[in-house]
């Protein structure tokens, strides 16, 4: 056999093998979103145990298998509460009909708060309230959620003196149907970041869980 003709069978034989490759990282992936460019991973929702605006409790469990944007807000703020949850009810009708999408807001006065007030809240905005959820709880896990799950808040302020501590954020976190914020912690108040967080929960809402639970053991914020 010639040179010429063993470089060829070589050519040939290299092409194959690259296509028989190729062909099975396709096989290997098709249907899967380990292919897909993935929106990095922040943090991770600790457990809490909150109460929601129809009394009933709510955990990090009924977040499993949801995209959930997260936020803080409380129900008589005259200044950036009534904008962002103007801008967070925009988010909330475009993905109000996705079965695993779901809004959780959080109040940073609980003690003013409660249940029939948040729930009057809830009432006055006409939204589901199995979409849209408004949580109240006790202020140190309230504010450790906020610091230490989702973010939003700088989690080197202070714990001691939590009565002398307030809250006022307009971000927004994103949390994947495995437990991770992901993406990048928005500005509710910002148009551009709006935008991106859209695009980042249709992503997200294409994901198909991770058939684990991602979300974390620890027990801080267990209390009401």
């Amino acid at each position: 056999m010639s040179v010429l003709k063993k470089y060829k069978k070589l050519i040939g034989y290299t092409l194959f093998f690259a296509v028989c490759c190729i062909v099975f990282w396709i096989f290997l992936f098709a249907g899967t979103d380990n292919w897909k460019t993935k929106l990095p991973t922040l943090s991770t929702v600790q457990p809490f145990s909150f109460t929601n605006q129809d009394g009933q409790p709510f955990t990090q469990e009924d977040m499993k298998g949801k995209v959930c944007v997260v936020n803080y807000f409380f129900t008589t703020c005259k200044g950036i509460c009534p904008k962002m949850n103007h801008n967070m009810d925009d988010i909330y009708n475009t993905f109000k009909d996705e079965k695993d999408f779901m809004i959780i807001s959080h109040t940073c006065m609980p003690e003013v708060d409660s249940v029939p007030r948040l729930k009057h809240y809830a009432d006055s905005m006409g939204v589901n309230d199995r979409k849209w959820v408004f949580l109240t709880g006790r202020k140190d896990s309230l504010y450790y959620q906020a610091r230490n799950s989702y973010l939003v808040d700088d989690n080197k302020n202070p714990v001691e003196s939590i009565d002398d501590q307030f809250i006022h954020t307009q971000f927004f976190a994103l949390i994947d149907k495995d437990g991770n914020v992901r993406g990048e912690i928005f500005d509710g108040l910002q148009k551009k970041d709006l935008d991106k967080l859209k695009q980042d929960i249709q992503i997200l809402l294409k994901e198909r869980p991770g058939g684990r639970n991602n979300f974390s053991n620890n027990i801080f914020g267990n209390n009401m």
